[in-house]
């Protein structure tokens, strides 16, 4: 199956929180998908970051992760993963900030082995690290429609969706077929 990265994908406002959102459907076992299971989309990731993601400007161009470090930037993922979505759900967890620095401390003391531009692992730890020092946690939230991790950037912090062109028109889709079928008229 062929896959490309388009902009929605980088939707979450940081680099660390679109690293995460790569496994979608992330709580729904049978149709769970990991973009960073093939190699290749994991590669292609690093260039469309540099396209796409909100830190394109801080890291420039994104090189591949070494394919000895692709293990720990997995392990990096999902300790992000797990720590901004307790932290977006007003939990107090210092176990999953731990978690969190250990991956990312096991991310920065390995050998990057390129010269291309910042490999994709290092720039994710340190977009991490960025979000850990946010002085705005608030503004983390979790899209209710596919349950991605994103930053509210909107000035008001009433931003619903990661996506509203995706996210936001679905669930008003959606809405409006069960009016619609219910025979309520707007």
């Amino acid at each position: 199956m062929s896959f490309s990265w388009t902009a929605h994908r980088f939707s979450g406002g940081a680099l660390a929180l679109d690293v995460a959102n790569s496994v979608v459907l992330r709580f729904d076992p049978e149709r769970r998908i990991d973009r960073f299971a093939d190699p290749a989309a994991m590669d292609s990731f690093a260039e469309a970051a540099g396209l796409y993601s909100a830190e394109r400007e801080r890291f420039g161009t994104l090189a591949p992760a070494p394919p000895e470090n692709r293990k720990s930037l997995i392990g990096l993922r999902e300790a992000t993963d797990r720590h901004f979505r307790a932290q977006a759900g007003a939990e107090d967890r210092p176990d999953l900030l731990a978690d969190l620095l250990e991956a990312i401390a096991t991310v920065l003391r390995q050998p990057t082995g390129n010269s291309q531009g910042t490999s994709l692992d290092v720039a994710t730890a340190h977009s991490a690290l960025s979000l850990i020092a946010s002085p705005e946690p608030d503004r983390l939230k979790i899209c209710p429609n596919c349950c991605w991790l994103f930053l509210d950037r909107s000035r008001n912090r009433s931003r619903t969706w990661c996506d509203m062109a995706v996210c936001g028109n679905r669930t008003k889709a959606r809405r409006h077929y069960r009016r619609n079928r219910q025979g309520v008229q707007p």
